[in-house]
């Protein structure tokens, strides 16, 4: 009984034996498919997905394509007629003294005050915008500088609110004492109307442009982005009396001319451009 039990367990370890060379190569080819795949999982998420921290589901990264746009800048202006005047006039004098030149120049400045009221400008309307007062040298080649005496100067600068008024009272500050005049400026009482109006047409102008550019691109003009504004109204400099003498406000005064003020508002848009 023992022989057949011998006889047929032979076979069976021979063959277990005669199965290994096919098994390993079994293994080996699904050890190497295993490690493909692995390396084509681990180089495919690398330019798709980023794994999360723990484990978790992969995620996603997409490049994100900002709209196109357009940077634009326009203005718009507006011409106004000035409704007010300043000028700014001065009193200078001589003197041996300080104290002399001082009081000289007071003396003749309270002149041209009440010059100013019998006018009919106001006290608000008259403000000193400089007071000073300083040696005097006389200079001689290879000479010290000698001492001549003092100067005073007593500066002014007066609002007029009626421009009918301007030529006269320069002459009636003139005529009391006044003996430097700075110049004259013109402006507006209150610019907030032609600044609209500028503000306005600046939009116009940048929509227009803004739609331009989008026809000749060939691409659907979009929203606004942003909109900056620069400029406004700024008050005109003293120019000299003489600068404009064309008409007189007032027969045998000094001719003024007012003429017309520009009042511009600059500003800057962004637009977005639809394909």
């Amino acid at each position: 009984m023992n022989r057949p039990a011998a006889r047929f367990g032979a076979p069976r370890a021979v063959a277990k034996a005669a199965s290994l060379p096919a098994l390993s190569n079994r293994l080996l080819m699904m050890s190497g498919a295993v490690m493909v795949a692995a390396a084509i999982g681990l180089a495919a998420p690398a330019a798709h997905a980023q794994s999360q921290p723990g484990g978790g589901a992969p995620l996603t990264i997409q490049a994100v394509t900002e709209t196109p746009a357009v940077n634009l800048g326009a203005y718009g202006e507006v011409k106004a007629a000035p409704d007010m005047a300043t000028i700014s006039f001065g009193v200078v004098t001589d003197a041996p003294t300080a104290a002399e030149a001082m009081a000289q120049n007071a003396t003749r400045m309270n002149q041209v005050m009440a010059a100013l009221r019998r006018a009919g400008i106001a006290e608000r309307d008259v403000q000193t915008s400089g007071l000073n007062l300083s040696p005097q040298y006389d200079y001689v080649q290879n000479e010290p500088p000698r001492l001549r005496g003092y100067q005073a100067n007593n500066r002014v600068t007066v609002t007029i609110n009626d421009l009918t008024k301007v030529g006269s009272t320069a002459d009636a500050v003139v005529a009391a004492g006044v003996n430097q005049i700075d110049g004259i400026g013109f402006g507006l009482k209150d610019p907030s109307a032609a600044e609209n109006q500028a503000r306005q047409l600046a939009v116009r102008n940048l929509q227009a442009k803004a739609a331009l550019y989008a026809d000749a691109l060939g691409v659907r003009l979009g929203g606004i982005r942003s909109l900056t504004e620069g400029g406004g109204y700024m008050p005109q400099p003293p120019r000299p009396m003489y600068a404009r003498a064309e008409m007189a406000m007032d027969a045998g005064s000094t001719p003024v001319a007012p003429g017309e003020l520009t009042v511009r508002i600059d500003i800057t848009g962004v637009y977005d451009l639809i394909r």
